[in-house]
């Protein structure tokens, strides 16, 4: 494992999630989905440590498939989900979300909450279609521009570390060609950002910075510290966004 890799995991590990999100922005998500069978077939991609997991899991009473490709966050989702009671409605796979090993047509409900861009978002909404059964829905969380005129800073940051990164109004339209229709969306809010991921990485990075002199550790921290910096002045041109959607007919 590189430096660069080896800091990246020591500043997300352990965390209580991966990426923005809550338990009441997945529950509001969930809601959007309509009405799901009795325990349903939940599939969640990029599960990381298994936040929305366990959330899904309790929520629906539903079983769920959690995959990631980090053994250490898999067995972390293990642990709280035994710790919740959950132990035998949660199943988690070492699998690749661009190479999933699964049945098609097997799910009635495909999650994936600030994952998705590590496929792409087309790519990903086209993949994943053949894993839906009849009627169900797909929701995910994607960052998305939701301004035309962003900040400056902000504009800079994610040219350079999210090229793929789009306007809220191109998402719909690529939602609607890959073969899907809307059921709602809604933006994060700021507390799903801070709570728990932007406030625990700040707080890693001083002993993390002592730890590494690396230029590559240090080229991670710093593009950490200037996410949330940009984060912090971005006047609401950019959020994470929720899509909930189902197949067209």
């Amino acid at each position: 494992m590189g430096i660069a890799r080896e800091v990246f995991r020591k500043l997300h590990e352990g965390l209580p999630k991966q990426g923005p999100g809550s338990d009441a922005s997945t529950a509001r998500a969930l809601a959007l989905c309509g009405a799901l069978p009795p325990a349903p077939r939940i599939l969640d991609l990029g599960c990381g440590s298994g936040r929305q997991s366990i959330t899904l899991a309790r929520l629906t009473g539903g079983f769920v498939t959690a995959v990631d490709r980090w053994v250490p966050s898999l067995a972390t989702l293990r642990e709280r989900a035994e710790a919740a009671g959950l132990g035998d409605r949660i199943e988690t796979l070492q699998q690749s979300m661009g190479e999933l090993r699964l049945g098609a047509r097997t799910f009635d409900l495909v999650w994936c909450e600030s994952a998705i861009y590590s496929l792409g978002f087309d790519a990903a909404l086209r993949a994943w279609r053949s894993l839906l059964a009849p009627g169900a829905a797909l929701a995910v969380s994607e960052l998305a521009w939701t301004r035309a005129h962003a900040h400056e800073r902000a504009r800079r940051f994610w040219a350079a570390n999210y090229t793929a990164m789009r306007a809220h109004e191109e998402n719909l339209r690529a939602l609607a060609e890959c073969g899907y229709e809307l059921s709602g969306s809604f933006t994060l809010p700021a507390s799903d950002w801070q709570d728990g991921y932007y406030a625990e990485l700040a707080q890693r990075i001083p002993a993390l910075r002592a730890q590494h002199a690396e230029p590559e550790a240090r080229s991670v921290l710093d593009a950490t510290l200037e996410e949330i910096a940009v984060w912090g002045e971005r006047e609401r041109s950019f959020e994470y966004v929720f899509y909930v959607v189902r197949a067209a007919r």
